[in-house]
């Protein structure tokens, strides 16, 4: 097998730290050249993300703050999938307590990795439509900080490349939602 065709080999796996959300492992590997290195990663259980649309055609944010950043930032709703969850699960939830939207139709847009260079996070995201206000949504939990922001599909490409909205998982879903939003 040429030289990069093979896979490394695994020698030591160490976690580190076993999170709520997520585990940190450090991996000794041999690669086919035969030097050897260790792996940083964090081990995650997937996320599940929401592009609301209203019937008006507005998009439904949410700006949070995000303590790794210490900063609140415009983002679609998401959540981690929980064991044993179907994405779409997860998603419906959240967005339920994020916006105190349902919808009715959903849509997948499609997966894609978070930041494969140091964890193996996956974005699960779909469209939902025909978003209906709730009467009584359910309480936001205790440690989220959030507001609900309605923007128009140009409003949101505008943020991004004034660089107002700058959440790699919304940018890549909004680019997967752009073409059924015309």
């Amino acid at each position: 097998m040429p030289l990069g065709r093979e896979l490394p080999q695994l020698l030591k796996q160490i976690l580190f730290y076993k999170g709520r959300k997520f585990n940190f492992e450090v991996n000794r590997l041999r690669l086919p050249n035969k030097a050897e290195g260790d792996w940083e990663c964090i081990r995650h259980p997937g996320g599940a993300l929401a592009v609301p649309v209203t019937a008006e055609g507005k998009l439904v944010l949410v700006r949070q703050y995000r303590f790794a950043i210490q900063g609140r930032i415009l983002e679609f709703p998401a959540g981690t999938v929980e064991p044993s969850e179907d994405p779409l699960e997860t998603v419906q939830r959240e967005i339920q307590e994020e916006t105190g939207y349902t919808a009715q139709k959903w849509d997948k847009l499609g997966e894609f990795f978070l930041a494969p260079g140091y964890s193996d996070e996956i974005i699960y995201a779909f469209l939902a439509r025909d978003l209906e206000k709730l009467e009584n949504p359910p309480e936001k939990e205790a440690d989220e900080d959030i507001e609900t922001v309605l923007l128009t599909p140009e409003e949101l490409e505008k943020a991004i490349i004034e660089g107002e909205l700058v959440d790699a998982k919304t940018i890549s879903s909004f680019l997967l939602a752009r073409p059924l939003l015309i």
